[in-house]
């Protein structure tokens, strides 16, 4: 995996370059444990912070070879069948990696390249002959990657942080990032922290003498569905499995996040089983769980998650035949102020889901004692429809991001009224959202039902799923550990956004082609279980000591001028037993302002 990070300027005066480059890679040192190195000349300083997965011993970076230079962040799933094609055409190699493999692919085929490369990547070149940085992001953007532009030059890294190691990058906040922070509408491209963007998904980008150009190279498209539903079942079931199987190449432990549900379930029974064809049949791969104290006698019910996960990842583990293990968690971990420090450190951000974040960070801490590889089903329910808001008629009719719908427009956290008054976010999600629909694509012919399943189908994959994405790559990297995301395969996602609705739901229930891959592979309680989001504590003394916390936060002047007492003073006052999760949500949001304000001190302009 790794942290990325450089500069480049075409000043004459640009004063100690390598003070400053290793300065910006050393805040990425987290994602890259294993090693670290810089490269220089006249005009550009590389960084690069390495995550040793594949050849331990030949893929250091920045990486050389004739006139360019690589930083990369990433997996190239194909990048034998590309060894073999750059071999032919008279390459020699130094090393197995797969970083190797992109750095020749762009000496041969130049910005062309990108488009031969299948997997999870971020990744900077510097064309020392050209004068010339390129910059490159994967098409489903699992691997983040943003820069700057100061005076003359550009900044770039995995993370917000590494830029602001650069002495002319300020942490700075205003009005318009604000908006895009609580508006809650996961746009890729302007940021919270103003002067920083996102290079988009499936997006690159040139910077030289003339400025910086950027290019679509990938996007989501409509076509016409030819297949029928057999041949469709047939042809998900190979994209499946495939992607699966590809993903599953590393040269040290691997396993498998395990939560019990329709996606990972299916997900582990192929990567057993690949596991147990390359390495013999007795192979058992890992999988892992998260649970909470007393969580099977305190759960209940809400919005999100309508059982217990524990007995039925357990279930699926026995049925496959992993090696599963559960982590339970406990209120004073979650509660713990030096965990949820790390992970508004790493995440950057203030907005956040508090204790299923804090639980994930320490879940991956715990996975890393004996794994560097992880395999998650992340992305399936937006592939596939299986979220409530693709079933529920009202949310189907509303003029809205349906996500927003879960717990209200202000679960994000109620800003003050004269900050609200300042941002107007009720105007600026309506016009966001009529900007979003313009941009799905369509086909001639398609049934208002259609229509409108493809905006959802379009909104989850472009939006919601890019925060769950940017969740799982911060708080798996500030823990050293790379999680791969099988159904981000853009081939699988690009077949499975031109499947028609009624074949996508043709058992009668949500995922139904993913279903269809599954029996066999998944015990019947797995296969016909409802969606379950992932799991949050439900124990009263968690919701004692949050609502502690946040009285602390609020009384700290820097937060009391951003949000609306008034309304909070309910979620404070409420009974702990009887919280409900979107009051909880609320809270956890002040409490994570009161860590994100000190710990980045922005220069807030608002």
């Amino acid at each position: 995996m790794c942290g990325v990070t450089g500069w480049v300027s075409y000043r004459p005066d640009q004063g100690d370059r390598r003070a400053v480059v290793e300065a910006m890679t050393a805040t990425l040192a987290p994602r890259g444990p294993d090693g670290e190195g810089v490269w220089l000349d006249g005009n550009a300083a590389i960084g690069h912070r390495r995550l040793a997965v594949i050849d331990l011993e030949g893929g250091r970076q920045p990486m050389a070879v004739d006139h360019a230079v690589l930083t990369y962040s990433g997996e190239i799933y194909n990048h034998h069948d590309l060894r073999a094609e750059l071999i032919g055409r008279g390459h020699v190699f130094a090393t197995r990696s797969d970083t190797e493999v992109v750095l020749r692919a762009y000496l041969e085929w130049g910005i062309d390249a990108v488009e031969r490369l299948d997997g999870m990547f971020a990744f900077a070149i510097w064309d020392t002959r050209l004068e010339r940085l390129l910059l490159v992001r994967d098409r489903l953007g699992v691997k983040p990657l943003f820069y700057s532009e100061p005076a003359d030059g550009l900044v770039f890294g995995s993370e917000p942080k590494a830029l602001f190691a650069h002495p002319d990058v300020t942490p700075r906040v205003d009005a318009e990032g604000f908006r895009h922070a609580y508006g809650l509408m996961f746009e890729t491209g302007p940021t919270l922290w103003s002067g920083v963007r996102e290079l988009a998904p499936g997006e690159l980008a040139v910077f030289d003498r003339d400025g910086l150009r950027r290019t679509v190279y990938w996007r989501l498209d409509a076509e016409p569905h030819e297949d029928d539903l057999d041949t469709t079942r047939a042809r998900v079931h190979e994209l499946v499995e495939g992607a699966a199987r590809s993903q599953l190449e590393a040269d040290v432990p691997r396993c498998t996040l395990l939560s019990g549900g329709l996606d990972s379930t299916v997900l582990t029974a192929f990567l057993a089983d690949e596991l147990r064809r390359t390495e013999g049949g007795g192979a058992r791969i890992r999988s892992y769980a998260v649970d909470y104290t007393d969580q099977a006698e305190q759960f209940t019910g809400d919005l999100l998650r309508t059982g217990h996960d524990t007995p039925y990842a357990a279930e699926a583990g026995r049925y496959i035949g992993t090696d599963h293990s559960t982590v339970v968690l406990d209120p004073p971990a979650l509660l713990d102020l030096d965990h949820r420090r790390a992970v508004v450190a790493c995440r950057d951000s203030p907005i956040g889901v508090g204790d299923m974040d804090t639980s994930l960070y320490l879940l991956f801490g715990a996975i890393r004692e004996h794994s560097t590889v992880a395999l998650s089903g992340e992305a399936a329910d937006e592939v596939f429809g299986g979220y409530p808001w693709f079933h529920n008629p009202a949310t189907l009719a509303a003029r809205t991001f349906p996500w927003l719908l879960v717990t209200g427009d202000e679960a994000a956290m109620p800003l003050h009224p004269d900050l609200a008054a300042t941002l107007r976010i009720g105007e600026f999600r309506d016009d966001t959202y009529r900007t979003a629909l313009a941009a799905v694509p369509h086909v001639d012919g398609e049934t208002p039902a259609e229509h409108r399943q493809r905006e959802m189908q379009h909104v989850s994959l472009t939006r919601w799923l890019r925060q769950l994405l940017h969740r799982k790559d911060r708080l798996s990297m500030a823990r050293g550990l790379e999680v791969r995301v099988p159904y981000c395969d853009h081939r699988l996602v690009s077949y499975a956004f031109n499947v028609p609705w009624a074949f996508k739901t043709y058992d009668g229930r949500e995922k139904s082609l993913l279903r269809s891959v599954g029996t066999g592979r998944a015990p019947e309680s797995v296969l016909w279980r409802a969606k379950n989001h992932y799991p949050a504590t439900h124990h009263p003394e968690y919701n004692l000591g949050l609502q502690d916390l946040a009285r602390r936060t609020l009384d700290e002047p820097a937060v009391r001028a951003l949000v609306d007492e008034a309304r909070l003073k309910p979620c404070l006052d409420a009974p702990a037993d009887r919280l409900p999760w979107g009051e909880r949500l609320r809270l956890e949001r002040v409490v994570d302002l009161g860590l994100w304000l000190d710990h980045h001190r922005p220069d807030l302009s608002l």
